[in-house]
């Protein structure tokens, strides 16, 4: 039986120093989805009945192609975020752990290259 108070047994060991950057990025990148993904929606819904070129024109917009690439690499690290937390809390093998966040962010990174060079393409 310990005479010591749960404050004394934590002071001193120190912080984390950057314990709430990942929940701080995880919630400003939902907060900036919010409206990229109002606009994405509502021009998909305005877009249904429209021709290739009509969906051409309208991608090589500059405002288009950049609320576009936000959108996406917004959706991407905002997917990233939340699949390593996923990943911190219910796998417990060391060596999985390490493997699964490479592969999360291997894949995060080509769809983000692939969907950010597409977009460029068809905007230029």
């Amino acid at each position: 039986m310990s005479l010591r108070s749960p404050l004394g047994k934590v002071r001193g060991l120190g912080s984390a120093k950057n314990g709430t950057h990942h929940w701080w990025m995880q919630k400003v990148s939902a907060v900036a989805l919010v409206p990229l993904t109002i606009w994405f929606v509502s021009s998909i819904v305005q877009m249904t009945r429209a021709d290739y070129e009509v969906v051409i024109n309208w991608m090589n917009s500059p405002i288009v192609a950049v609320l576009m690439l936000l959108f996406v690499t917004t959706g991407i690290y905002h997917l990233k975020l939340g699949l390593q937390v996923i990943i911190e809390d219910y796998i417990h093998s060391e060596g999985s752990k390490v493997f699964l966040q490479m592969l999360v962010t291997f894949s995060c990174v080509a769809v983000g290259t692939t969907a950010g060079f597409s977009i460029l393409k068809i905007a230029l």
